[in-house]
């Protein structure tokens, strides 16, 4: 069976439209007329961290210290459930395994237990005595875990691509570490600044501030916490800093935050504006108009931005963070401030940077690989099929083209892993071709016509093709779907290989040896 009209259409298309997609890839887009600029698609292949340099983090997240920001908040629950039904307790503090307190009245400890397994189902609750310990679960100490470090890879993920970073990889390493790397990063100090910073936006009261004989206060008094405000270097080029006591309990979180937005307040300097949504609106409402004419303390992570007067109740939901940071630093705190809070401190405990000299040496060691094993697979063809094998190399440059667009199409990653899965490619390319050769070659030295042995040996080892191509695939789809990093992008560029290489043996090679058939046929009955 001939290819078909409809066949021959789509075999069109599909080369015009690799054209089109893989032509980006190497054209340089200031040398191009705005016109014709217009009508090519903008992606194109990108290169990875091994290729075009840029810098490899490994973050550990602080688990510990997210199970005791969960046992304050359950400590405060305790509190209030005990209150409600007016069961008296002492001694109420965090412990590495959990909650501890005493009860003062033994008549009272049955309802306390009571109490508390009514209210918390994810705690076990044991008595010593007067004694009470809650600690959460196990299971739910795992759940608790997988959450933080699921919510620490999403606003991670949220914060690179806010940064503006091409095909970042993101992903998690065992129990608490997380794997970045940031392809065609120069600046890692912003990056770690970025990625690193913790984010917890919180507004405290302000109790008063600090003079120069008590801000050094080693234990704040109960309920109270010690912050400072960076106001500036001094004349010796020293941080000035003021520190203000301030209540513990936050009246308002960050967690109610809908949008941050870098710009300059009416003195000129950089300040972050921000917005909350109804409900962060209300409570920020209702609490500054209960505390008008007292001062309140903006702070992130620990540090405070500004300390301003409540002058007058704020019931639009807004308000800025001033400080003595530059505008890159006020766009950099909006990002992290939009993607949101990390739920646990992060560290870096490994870095490399990849220099961009080291990557064009692997690309042009890729270039000499890929040339000699192009170069190789062609000779070999022409040398053991003639002008067959020329037909088998047109299909494999066109197989490689094909290849180079799809990944464009689907914004592809290259890495060193890959171009040897491209290399790979290529010899597996033209192994349908010698299946077809060698089929239709078996049939010409039987006697048939050249006609029809080219529609036997097609149709004979069609099977095969498939069979072959499909296990291969089904490995590469595997490799890809457990793997990670450099095994992904080997198994991603294996898989479009095989994908393209199929189409141009099965449908691509057959026309053009229905079109040529009249001198390579001859070329393998001489063989």
């Amino acid at each position: 069976m001939k290819v078909t009209l409809f066949q021959r259409l789509i075999i069109i298309f599909v080369l015009a439209m690799a054209v089109i997609y893989a032509l980006p890839n190497f054209l340089k887009y200031e040398n191009m007329h705005p016109s014709f600029e217009k009508y090519l698609p903008s992606k194109t292949i990108t290169l990875g961290l091994d290729l075009q340099g840029g810098s490899h983090l490994v973050l550990e997240v602080d688990l510990d210290v997210y199970l005791k920001n969960k046992y304050e908040n359950l400590i405060s629950e305790v509190r209030k459930t005990l209150a409600a039904d007016k069961l008296r307790y002492r001694s109420m503090r965090f412990t590495k395994d959990g909650i501890t307190f005493s009860a003062t009245k033994e008549s009272q400890y049955q309802a306390i237990r009571s109490a508390l397994v009514k209210e918390f189902a994810n705690v076990d609750i044991v008595r010593d005595g007067s004694k009470f310990s809650v600690a959460y679960k196990s299971a739910e100490v795992e759940q608790l875990q997988t959450y933080a470090i699921g919510q620490t890879l999403e606003i991670l993920r949220s914060r690179v691509d806010q940064f503006g970073v091409a095909e970042p990889l993101i992903q998690r390493q065992g129990t608490n570490r997380v794997i970045i790397e940031l392809p065609g990063v120069k600046d890692s100090k912003t990056a770690k600044d970025l990625i690193g910073k913790t984010a917890q936006l919180n507004f405290h009261l302000v109790d008063r501030v600090l003079s120069n004989n008590d801000r050094r206060i080693i234990r704040p008094p109960a309920g109270k916490i010690v912050s400072y405000e960076v106001l500036g270097k001094d004349e010796y080029g020293q941080e000035a800093k003021i520190y203000y006591l301030l209540n513990k309990r936050p009246v308002v979180s960050g967690e109610n935050l809908a949008d941050a937005r870098s710009g300059f307040n009416q003195q000129g300097q950089s300040d972050v504006a921000i917005t909350f949504d109804a409900k962060g609106a209300k409570q920020f409402a209702k609490v500054t108009t209960e505390n008008t004419g007292r001062r309140m303390a903006i702070v992130l992570d620990g540090v405070t931005y500004s300390a301003p007067n409540l002058n007058e109740p704020i019931l639009g939901g807004r308000a800025s963070i001033t400080g003595n940071f530059t505008t890159a630093e006020a766009e950099n705190l909006a990002i992290v401030l939009r993607a949101g809070a990390l739920p646990a401190p992060v560290k870096i405990v490994e870095e490399r940077t990849v220099g961009p000299s080291l990557g064009a040496d692997s690309i042009a060691a890729s270039k000499i690989a890929i040339g000699i094993g192009f170069a190789l697979v062609l000779g070999c063809m022409v040398l053991v099929y003639g002008a067959m094998g020329m037909v088998a190399n047109i299909a494999l440059l066109v197989n490689i083209v094909l290849l180079i667009a799809l990944m464009s199409l689907i914004g592809s990653t290259l890495t060193l892993p890959g171009i040897a899965g491209i290399v790979l490619t290529m010899g597996m390319a033209v192994d349908a071709n010698v299946l077809i050769f060698e089929r239709i070659r078996e049939e010409i030295r039987n006697g048939m016509k050249r006609a029809k042995a080219l529609e036997v040996g097609f149709n004979s080892a069609l099977s095969t093709i498939f069979d072959a191509n499909i296990t291969t695939l089904i490995a590469a789809v595997v490799l890809f779907a457990v793997g990670s990093g450099p095994i992904k992008g080997f198994a991603l560029t294996l898989s479009l290989g095989i994908i393209s290489s199929v189409f141009t043996a099965v449908m691509l090679s057959r026309w053009l040896l229905e079109i040529s058939q009249k001198y390579t046929i001859k070329e393998l009955k001489r063989k």
